[in-house]
Parts: structure tokens; sequence; C-alpha cells
């Protein structure tokens, strides 16, 4: 029925001028203003990092209501969906339900939880609508951005409430889920106010086998942003929290090392505050931020989590001398984490723990001549369980023309130990069969990569990085001398080498087109006097896709409608395994008036359906799911 109204909308709609394909050209694109890198104000075009930007019109054009979903957009990521609201996201392998080597930022707060290194993503319901852009950086960002930047950070930034005035109210809906947003912008006195509530909710999945996966869960979120200030002086306030729940995406019990857990459904509350300061001061920028974060969740009868996180961190921009650009900081993280359970097969021992981490970091970029870059930098950060750890990096950029950049880098970085690390136990009581990890130590990986970012044409703009990546101490399940135990340690090593490359060519002034790949060559192994039961070794290289690969077509068409198709594909997983599989995703949109908006989904078109990670008798089967979005605006 969606399918042959919205056509007939759309051509009904008043004509007018025809606007641009998109709101960035491509020559816009290269001067688009990114942080990610320098972790301060700088042209994309001259960005010395495999970074790609997800801009808030390939969100609208996407069709995608969710933060994960919007994330396949990057072709430097592997996004697999293991259940409703749930997902395994990483960048150059090392995927799993607990990746825990990407860190995740939105609006400069670390979301990564110390439970486990990694980010719960069905507590991650950010208002799309909000979004000005998410920058996707693969590979190594330790050195501005702590440990946990591993293989890469995704930096989500909203929009400033200037640019959100007026009332806007979003709805979606497909047999899959349902979302609304209500969003309100207003002048304050020097300064701009939004405030917005958003609610999701989603119907429980399948197996391939038509069992039903008990996933289906609903969130209400809301919260508010407060800017003042214009230029290089500014002040931002915002907050937000949530309530939600959902089933335990497996069906009866989990095992782990042999012990069985009944599932129930899962609770998750939250809030945060957050404060931002920037201003020039004595010849440079000074920028203060700090956060409460406070969340909840309950997940029967494995863990029930309540962890507060208070961060403040100062950093200061400066340039000391022609040609030098020195960006210097210090952060410090506390945590207060109390962790129970409601079986007595497995706790996190002692339940409850603060924790704290403290960090100095520096960072000098320095012109060697007009074209040729050096970037040398450093961070020494401390935590609770392994002390001080050194993340040095440096990167030498050359600027072949105004359009054209070559970059090279070499950079140590480190994955902290989390309580999943050093704290579990199997059962909650001695004598343990799981007996933690005391000795876990740090993880660590030191990379080299060689990029290019340029536009060899005035239509064509494209970027590529050849990365290896040399990694030791990765995590194992280690048997202990006594046979009768086993403990997580250190066991594995090995290299990661790939190339990540994607274009956009403008092929017509109503059609662009885009390309994007990651090809992984991993080559994991125990190290010597390694006694692993975990088949760690399968269960990291089998979550590596070799191939990763995605095709986009924007059109522009008459009446002011708009086309868009995704064709994306992503490799066979071997432990467990998951075949490879292609979908196809397509929008049709336009306006009904100069402040309506209306468009017709369809994702994972091809075939009946395909998995994306976990056991076949578990996971969900992801298909067909044809969708219609109505957004209105009023001021």
């Amino acid at each position: 029925m969606a399918a042959a109204v919205l056509p007939a909308l759309l051509a009904a709609a008043p004509a007018r001028a025809q606007d641009p394909l998109v709101s960035l050209s491509l020559e816009e694109l290269g001067g688009l203003t990114i942080t990610s890198v320098a972790k301060r104000e700088q042209r994309l075009a001259d960005a010395a990092a495999s970074l790609y930007v997800i801009t808030s019109d390939d969100i609208r054009r996407s069709g995608f209501t969710r933060l994960p979903e919007v994330l396949r957009l990057a072709p430097n990521l592997h996004v697999a969906e293991v259940y409703r609201g749930g997902y395994a996201i990483s960048a150059r392998g090392f995927n799993g339900n607990s990746a825990n080597k990407l860190l995740v930022l939105i609006d400069g707060r670390s979301v990564y939880t110390p439970l486990f290194a990694g980010v719960f993503w069905d507590a991650q319901h950010v208002a799309l609508e909000d979004v000005e852009r998410i920058e996707v950086s693969s590979g190594p960002g330790s050195t501005l951005w702590g440990v946990n930047a591993v293989n890469g950070v995704i930096n989500i930034i909203t929009k400033p409430a200037t640019g959100t005035r007026g009332t806007l109210v979003s709805a979606a809906a497909s047999g899959d889920e349902r979302s609304a947003l209500l969003r309100h912008g207003l002048a304050l006195a020097g300064g701009d106010l939004r405030v917005y509530l958003k609610h999701a909710s989603q119907r429980s999945t399948e197996t391939a086998d038509g069992r039903l996966v008990d996933d289906a869960g609903h969130l209400l979120q809301g919260g508010f942003r407060a800017d003042w200030g214009k230029g290089n002086d500014r002040f931002t306030l915002q907050g937000d929290a949530y309530r939600g729940r959902h089933g335990q995406p497996l069906p009866g019990s989990i095992s782990v090392t042999g012990v069985d857990f009944a599932l129930d459904t899962i609770r998750l509350s939250g809030a945060h505050l957050l404060a931002r300061w920037e201003k020039p001061v004595g010849g440079g920028e000074l920028s203060v931020q700090g956060y409460l974060d406070r969340t909840t969740r309950i997940t029967p009868p494995t863990f029930d989590e309540r962890l507060l996180i208070a961060d403040l961190e100062l950093q200061y921009t400066l340039r000391p001398a022609a040609g030098h650009t020195v960006v210097i900081g210090a952060n410090h993280r506390r945590s207060r984490d109390e962790v129970g359970h409601g079986a007595p097969e497995f706790a996190f021992l002692p339940a409850r723990l603060n924790q704290s981490w403290t960090s100095l970091f520096a960072q000098d970029e320095i012109a060697l001549t007009e074209a040729l870059r050096l970037t040398v930098g450093a961070r020494a950060e401390r935590n609770d369980y392994t002390g001080t750890e050194l993340l040095p990096n440096v990167r030498l950029a050359w600027k072949v023309s105004a359009d054209q950049l070559w970059w090279a880098s070499a950079a140590r970085t480190v994955r902290a130990p989390a309580r999943l690390d050093r704290d579990a136990y199997i059962p909650a009581e001695a004598p343990f069969l799981l007996n933690g990890g005391p000795g876990f130590r740090a993880e660590t990986a030191t990379v080299l990569e060689l990029g290019y970012r340029g536009r060899p044409l005035p239509s064509l703009r494209m970027a590529a990085t050849a990365f290896h990546g040399r990694y030791d101490h990765l995590r194992t399940q280690e048997l202990a001398p006594s046979n009768t135990q086993v403990y997580f340690g250190n066991g594995m090593r090995g290299r990661v080498s790939g190339v990540e490359a994607w274009g956009m060519w403008q092929a017509m002034p109503t059609m662009r087109l885009q390309a994007g790949m990651t090809l992984l060559h991993p080559h994991l192994a125990l190290k010597p006097g390694s006694r692993d039961t975990g088949d760690s070794v399968a269960a990291a290289d089998g979550a590596m896709p070799r191939r990763v690969w995605r095709l986009r077509a924007a059109f522009n068409l008459p009446h002011e409608a708009e086309f868009d198709a995704t064709l994306r594909h992503v490799g066979a997983l071997s432990a467990p395994t998951v075949p490879a599989y292609t979908a196809l995703d397509l929008r049709l949109g336009g306006r009904l008036g100069p402040d309506a908006e209306i468009a017709l989904t369809a994702h994972n078109l091809l075939g009946s359906g395909h998995g994306e990670f976990g056991p076949a008798e578990t996971r969900t089967e992801v298909g067909r799911s044809i969708g219609l979005q109505l957004r209105l605006r009023w001021f």
C-alpha cells in the first residue's frame, strides 16, 4: 500500500527549484571540519589518518533509525546484528559480543564500560535527527583518546542547539520496529536550547529455523542541549536520561564453561550530565570538559550492575612558534562499580570496586616544509590494574597539492584490562572453576600505516590505507597447573594486515556514486607455553570477515524526490560459521511541502534472510524490512 501511495504523493507535491543532490559538494566535503584525528578542528582533506565521515545527510538518506545500523555506512567498520538491539561492531577485526578495541564517543563522552572495555549498543539510542556527523577513524587513536582506542575511534557529534530551533516531529514504522521523536528548540538569553523525547520499540526476531528469539523491547529517552557564545568562546551543557527493557537474546539458557544459566528480561536505565567550556587563553585555545554518567543494567541472573563515572579533561592548543601546533592535556576518570548476581554460578569479585584512570598527553605538529608535516605525540596513562602505559605515535604527511595528501604513521597502543578480564569467577564462591585473571596484563598493538587522501579528478574524491598491526598478550582462557581451574591469561599473539579504501564520484549533477571496502589478512597463534582451553585463536580469527564492501548510488528525482540504493557485502565468518551475505537497501523519499518529508524504506531485500554473528541455533535471522518515515517541522 505504502509503495503505491508514496510516488503519487511525491508527484502531487508542488514543484520547486531543484536542490543540490546532497548538502555538501565534493569540494565542500574535503573542507569539512573534523576533530577526531588531531583532537582539534582541521579540514578532512588534511587528516593524516584512515577517517570516514558519515554526514547528517548520509544518515537521513540511509533510512536507518538506529545508530548501529547507521554505522554500516562506514566501509571501515564491521557491523553485525547479534539480536534486536544487540550488535558486534569493530574495525580491523577482533569483533564479538564484547568487542573491546574500539573507542566510542558521543559529544566527547566515552560510552565504553569498564566492565568489559566495550559498548552496550542496546543503550545507545542517539536521536539521529540531532547528529551533525559521525567520524569513524580506524587505526590507533590512543595518544589523544586513551587506552582502548586500539583499532579505531567512533566520534558521534551532535548539532549545536543553534541549528535546531523550532519543533520537529519524526516517526518511523516497519514490521520490525516503531520509533517517534519530538524535539523543540528555542532561543535563550545569549544562547539556544533544545529538548527532546524519543521512544523506540522492537519486535522479537527469529532464528533461521523459525524459533522465536526473546529480544523484543522498548526504550524511552529524553534530554537537552544548551549552547552559549560563538566562535572560539563557547559553553555547552547537555544531558540525557533513558529507561528500557528487552528480552535476552538466547532462548532458554546460556552455557559458560559448562555451567548453564536461565535467562530473563534485561532492564536498563541511565543518565548523564556534561559541561564543556572552550575559550581563547594566552594566544591558544583552552577546553575544559567534565561529565557524570550513571547507568544501571539488570541482566538476570548473570549480573546486575550499577556504575557511576566522573570524568574531567583539560586541553590546551597553542602555536608557540611558526610551523608548530601543540596540543597538551590531562584527563582524570573515576568509577564506582557495584556488580551483583542473582545465581550462585557466576560473580564479579569483588562486587564493589572503585577505579581511577589518570593520563597526560601531548602532540606537536611541525611544518618541516610548506608541503611536509611531522606529528609526534605520546600519552602516559595510569590504570589500577597494570600501572602506567605509554602510548606514542608519529605521523608524516606530504601535501603533494591542494587536493592530494600522502601520509604514513607508526603507533603503539594498548587495551587495558577490564573487570571481565580480572574479576570474573565461576562459581561465586571457592573452589572456583574460572579463577578470574589475577595476572592478566594489557593487550598491546604496534601498527604501521600508509595512506592516501585526495581528489585526483574534479568529480572524484577517494582515500586508501594499507596497514599492518602486530598484536601481543591477547586474551586466552588458560588451564591452571592444577588442571582443575581455568583463568584468563595473555597467551595469544599475531598480526593483522589489510587495506581500506573508499571513493565518491559525482557522475552527474543529480547522481552521486560511492564505493568502499576493507580487506583483512589475519594470522594469530598461541604463544609458547599457552594452555588455552577456549579455542581463542579460532574465535578471534573466525570473527574477522576477510572482505567487506559497499556500493551506494544517490539520485535526485523531479519534484524534489530522492532515491538511494545501497548494496553491501560481508564475507563469511568461521567461528562459529556464518555464511557470507549480500544485502540491498533502498529508500524513496521527498517533500510533501516545505516543512514535511516522507520516505519509504526497504532493507535487506536480497534472499529470505541471513545471519550476521553467533551460532546458527541461536542467532537472529535478519530479514526483509519495509518501513515508512515521516518528518514534520514548524517554527
